[in-house]
């Protein structure tokens, strides 16, 4: 692999997301956080605060979760349908080439994203003269990024190989029983069939367990992990974005055009 033709790639698909008008979010985002401001300011008298703090950091993973899905699952479909691909395959550029480029293009787009409404986020809070736990809250945003990046790779996966729409409701799924993997497993240990058991274990180990990048509820109380535990679901991020991308290369380099 090139890591020059991995950047061209990379640099020309963020390119192409900002020239959606991606970043038109970000000014959304601050207009939803300046509506909710005021209005639990007239039906929170007490607890406004930690509400807004709740709702603030929950937006930021709606916002980022919605650009990850609905972008990533059409950003290979999109050239496989305008056969934009058959000139890029053409050229020297392998299948991981093409794959991780479009992988780190459009996490730089959500880099982007989460720094800007994560700056908004705080100064709103130090306008509003809320305390927050800074520390604890920048942590969140970049296992945040993490699970993101995580998202966005399974997003690519199911593109190389159905349709967009077919894409983002399979990684709607995903992150869905995702965020709930540990539910399912309680669930299955309340349940008297041992089938059940073994099935809510598998998809367990299948599914990703978004839990361990979601450190939103800690942030705000300042209960994050210890320092062991954060580097092992670091390593538990990334070594799963790996495994995902990897599969997407194999899928997408046995596709005939």
């Amino acid at each position: 692999m090139s890591l020059g033709r991995i950047w061209a790639i990379a640099s020309n698909g963020f390119r192409e997301v900002i020239r959606d008008r991606i970043l038109y979010l970000i000014g959304l985002f601050g207009l939803l956080l300046v509506i909710a401001q005021r209005l639990l300011q007239e039906v929170a008298a007490t607890t406004e605060n930690k509400i807004f703090l709740d709702f603030g950091l929950a937006a930021i993973g709606i916002f980022g979760v919605i650009v990850a899905v609905f972008v990533g699952s059409s950003l290979i479909s999109k050239e496989i349908e305008k056969r934009t691909v058959l000139v890029l395959i053409s050229k020297p550029i392998s299948s991981a080439e093409l794959i991780i480029g479009k992988h780190l293009g459009l996490s730089g787009v959500l880099a982007v994203l989460l720094v800007a409404m994560t700056v908004i986020y705080l100064i709103l809070l130090s306008l509003s003269k809320v305390d927050y736990p800074l520390v604890s809250i920048l942590v969140s945003t970049v296992y945040q990024f993490l699970e993101l990046s995580l998202i966005t790779a399974i997003s690519l996966l199911f593109g190389v190989f159905t349709s967009p729409i077919l894409a983002t409701l399979l990684t709607f799924g995903v992150y869905l029983m995702g965020s709930s993997s540990r539910d399912l497993v309680d669930l299955g240990k309340l349940s008297e069939d041992p089938g059940i058991k073994i099935f809510t274990e598998g998809l367990y180990l299948v599914l990703p367990d978004l839990s361990r990048l979601n450190l939103k509820n800690e942030a705000i109380y300042s209960l994050l992990p210890s320092p062991l535990t954060l580097l092992a679901n670091l390593a538990y991020g990334l070594l799963y974005t790996f495994l995902v991308l990897a599969i997407t290369i194999l899928i997408f380099s046995r596709r005939e055009f």
